[in-house]
């Protein structure tokens, strides 16, 4: 269910063709998200995921020039997101900060860059900028961008301290009139908010309010990446649940029959 707050041939194989101005953007989207450069494994997840759906509900158009926030090292949206704007939009990747030595940092900047280098086809017009808050926020000029997508990223820049720099470089960069589109593991509302989450589920009246600082609207919600049937009580927190099962094979059955997180889905403009 979508509820209004404020306001009320892509050809797939082994590469992409030109996106036709008159053909339907939705179609286009669920060629990308079942398209045969994308493993089974990540088609899969599709049906909880909700790519085309997501995207669709944030507006997005082929001739947009659109930043995904921290897209990781497996790059899950940008596989959806690459051949949907590369003959008429541009996708840019607000990626990992170069002199980042972390072990971890090193290894998903590697992998992300064999992935769009292995497949030119899908990803030769894919642009990577580093994006460290507060040092390195220079992931796109300002007032250039139409779309700034962020899956499953805000806890973690919580937990950073850095969600207002966040914010507030979104706001910069993005056109007047330009979507801010946030998915996030959503926190029980009857459980006090904190501006730390160690849990990785965020209170979604506490985001809202974030994003209003740095001068957002909120201008419409979805129930699109609803999950009633989690608890988020989790010995584990969120990662209890797939993908990461983080508790092994420990009450693995009880987690997978659960499914991914429940999460919001909000959409802001820039007034």
């Amino acid at each position: 269910m979508i509820r209004l707050i404020c306001i009320a041939g892509l050809l797939v194989g082994s590469c992409f063709s030109a996106f036709s101005q008159d053909q339907d953007p939705t179609a286009a989207l669920k060629a990308a998200a079942e398209g045969d450069h994308r493993s089974a494994e990540n088609k899969a997840r599709n049906a909880t995921r909700n790519p085309v759906e997501t995207l669709s509900f944030f507006g997005i158009k082929p001739d947009m020039t659109v930043i995904e926030v921290s897209p990781g090292g497996g790059a899950w949206y940008t596989e959806v997101l690459a051949p949907f704007l590369r003959e008429n939009g541009q996708l840019i990747l607000a990626s990992y900060d170069e002199n980042d030595k972390r072990e971890y940092v090193v290894k998903n900047r590697e992998k992300l860059a064999k992935k769009l280098a292995d497949n030119p086809d899908v990803y030769d017009k894919v642009l990577v900028t580093e994006f460290a808050p507060p040092k390195k926020v220079g992931i796109a000029p300002e007032g250039t961008v139409d779309m700034i997508v962020t899956f499953r990223n805000t806890h973690g820049w919580m937990r950073g301290g850095i969600a207002s720099d966040c914010f507030e470089t979104f706001f910069k960069v993005l056109k007047s009139g330009g979507v801010l589109g946030v998915v996030q593991h959503r926190a029980d509302p009857a459980v006090e908010a904190t501006a730390k989450p160690p849990a990785g589920y965020v209170n979604e009246q506490f985001l809202i309010k974030m994003a209003e600082h740095a001068g957002f609207i909120l201008v419409a919600d979805s129930d699109i990446n609803a999950n009633p049937k989690d608890t988020k009580d989790h010995e584990n927190g969120v990662w209890s649940l797939p993908p990461t099962l983080a508790g092994g094979d420990k009450d693995r059955d009880k987690y997978t029959a659960i499914g991914e997180s429940d999460r919001m889905t909000l959409k802001f403009v820039k007034p």
